[in-house]
């Protein structure tokens, strides 16, 4: 008996390891048929969204989507083998969501090969290596007679991957793409000049932004002093329309109240609308008469500066430079819902009481620690700002919607071109009055946040090819994008769109240093305000000669700014003592916070496995 213990142990114990092994096999094999993936990511980054099943469900033929990618070979960088793999697995998302309707071709596009053809007919484009090898990896996609394609997959689009795929999708299942007016002082397009040309330069490229309202709409260009909008146009995009003349703003007004959507970013203190070489300050851009006429009120006479979102720049921190996160979101609004940040310099507020009949939602806003400030000196003088800082307690709008019935801003009819030929008098026109249905318009209050600048960020092409590649740098993109695409009237894009840049900041060490920081800054204030006085009382003493002659200071004078150095010395250095102490304080809340952090898991898992271990220790002890 005693020793039939053992064989039995022995025997049961093989028998379960065979048993665990054939179900394993079953799994994996009953796997290879169904494939299934776990997204553990806090946002299901790697999940088809709802947007993507939305648009899914509405197609009702076919749509082939040819997936170019060079094969395998030695001389393939391991980025693009790795990005190739990812693009591929998304795809197969795409075919098991909709197998009857989503047909995937994957093609070795080979010199002189008939999938190289296809590849040059779809539009999708090589790079070259420095080697002299091209690389394909880019998407064809077709629905009956429609085509569209990603002629380079960038792997620094990986977050915008199922957006740029799900939108190819609904433009070939849309024959007739919207048509998107862009109207801007700034150059949006590009801008190069003859003088360029023959000095061989290069002009500015266009903007980002633009370049990615080309790909989803008709993209027509609307000029500055335009009298009338055209009537294709569906949506109309105002950048910064600075010096606008009434004639232009009476041919929106009318675009709108014929139901025309306006999205219009105005300025206060437009910091990249400034010329080479030129010393101009920066412009403003308003509608003064269409806000008056919608009750609302725009400042360009200042900038918000917050502590709450308070950039860190390389000068420090810069108040006026704002770094929002999802707090400053309306979570309430298709288009802002899913913000998680934007960035924005020198932005204007609105103001008012929206005029009879309409509606005005807050899209995005400041928080209560922010105040209104002149530009000029947040831009060259930001400590100043900082040190005389005082919270207004205002959660200051800086981008609505405004929604409903519409009426004109200029009830005259459209107003005389004082710039018309002498003797010619303006050709009558009919004016309306009012939309006559529900209208909407957005508003945001910067024009700079959508420029490449401040949006998107440049980078190296992992691939070695010398194209240039571009990554967005926060989310002011998504959200200007998808205020356009909402008014456009395709609302399945933006849950999308937004799920494209995700920033995590380290909210609660912003938390912690605008605490110390409120703590420390009266203290800052006395001091630099009795060094400022001790300077002015100093100098006066100094300067006390009668006029063109010789003076000599009495004993008292000499002994009065012998003690105001003193006294300046000696508030210099508390000064400088309370500033240490400031910068003291925040490193180490910094440090017990990434300590926290970075020690908190680690030790869990330790304790865990101890506590494992022990338990394990004692049931063998037992037996």
């Amino acid at each position: 008996m005693m020793k039939a213990r053992p064989v039995s142990t022995i025997l049961y114990s093989v028998v379960s390891v065979v048993a665990l092994f054939l179900l394993l096999v079953a799994v994996n094999y009953l796997n290879s048929f169904v494939k299934k993936r776990v997204d553990l990511t806090s946002d299901h980054s790697f999940t088809l969204s709802p947007g993507t099943r939305q648009i899914l469900s509405r197609l009702d033929s076919p749509v082939t989507i040819r997936f170019y990618v060079t094969q395998e070979s030695e001389d393939l960088p391991e980025a693009f083998k790795n990005y190739a793999r990812e693009v591929g697995d998304l795809l197969d998302e795409y075919r098991q969501l909709s197998p009857k309707y989503i047909i995937i071709k994957k093609l070795d596009p080979e010199p002189d090969s008939d999938a190289e053809d296809s590849a040059k007919l779809d539009g999708v484009e090589p790079q070259q290596l420095p080697n002299g090898q091209r690389l394909y990896l880019g998407l064809g996609f077709s629905m009956l007679d429609q085509k569209q394609a990603i002629p380079v997959l960038d792997p620094h689009r990986e977050r915008q991957l199922e957006y740029d795929i799900t939108r190819a999708i609904s433009n070939v299942m849309t024959p007739d793409k919207p048509v998107v007016g862009v109207m801007s002082s700034l150059p949006v397009s590009g801008m190069s000049t003859p003088m360029m040309m023959e000095m061989g330069q290069q002009g500015r490229p266009p903007w980002v932004f633009y370049n990615e309202l080309k790909r989803s709409f008709t993209v027509r260009e609307v000029p500055i002093t335009a009298e009338q909008i055209p009537d294709d146009v569906k949506v109309l995009v105002v950048i910064h329309p600075k010096d606008l003349r009434p004639a232009t703003e009476y041919a929106i007004d009318q675009f709108v109240l014929k139901g025309g959507k306006l999205v219009a970013f105005l300025d206060p203190f437009c910091v990249l609308d400034q010329q080479p070489g030129r010393m101009a300050p920066p412009t403003t851009s308003t509608f003064p008469h269409l806000l008056k006429a919608w009750g609302i009120t725009f400042d360009t006479q200042k900038v918000i500066a917050d502590m709450t979102y308070c950039a860190q720049t390389r000068q420090g921190k810069q108040p006026a430079i704002l770094a929002l996160t999802a707090d400053a979101f309306n979570k309430e609004d298709i288009i802002t819902a899913d913000m998680d940040n934007a960035e924005l310099g020198f932005a204007g507020v609105f103001s008012g009481t929206s005029s009879a009949g309409l509606k005005v939602t807050t899209l995005m806003k400041s928080s209560k620690d922010s105040e209104l400030v002149n530009p000029m000196q947040a831009d060259s003088d930001p400590a100043e700002i900082l040190s005389q800082f005082h919270g207004s307690g205002i959660e200051y709008p800086l981008a609505l919607r405004v929604q409903g019935i519409f009426k004109t801003a200029f009830p005259e009819g459209k107003p005389v071109d004082t710039g018309a030929q002498p003797g010619r008098a303006p050709a009558p026109a009919q004016s309306l009055k009012a939309s006559a249905q529900e209208n909407t318009v957005i508003l945001f209050g910067d024009a700079d946040f959508i420029q490449d600048p401040v949006a998107v960020t440049e980078v190296q092409n992992p691939f070695g090819t010398a194209q240039r590649l571009v990554m967005p740098a926060n989310g002011n993109l998504n959200l200007a994008e998808s205020a356009v695409e909402q008014m456009a009237g395709n609302d399945a894009l933006i849950a999308l769109r937004s799920r494209g840049v995700t920033a995590r900041p380290f909210t609660r060490v912003k938390t912690m240093e605008d605490k110390a920081e409120a703590a420390y800054r009266d203290k800052i204030q006395q001091l630099e305000t009795s060094l400022r006085d001790t300077q002015t009382k100093l100098a006066q003493l100094q300067n006390s000669k009668p006029g063109g002659g010789q003076f000599i200071l009495s004993p008292r004078q000499q002994e009065e700014i012998a003690n105001f150095r003193k006294t300046e010395g000696g508030v210099r250095k508390q000064l400088k003592d309370v500033r240490r102490s400031l910068r003291a304080n925040i490193d180490s809340m910094e440090d017990e916070l990434k300590w926290f952090n970075i020690a908190l898991m680690p030790a869990i898992v330790a304790a865990v496995g101890i506590g494992a271990g022990l338990v394990r220790h004692r049931r063998a002890a037992a037996r």
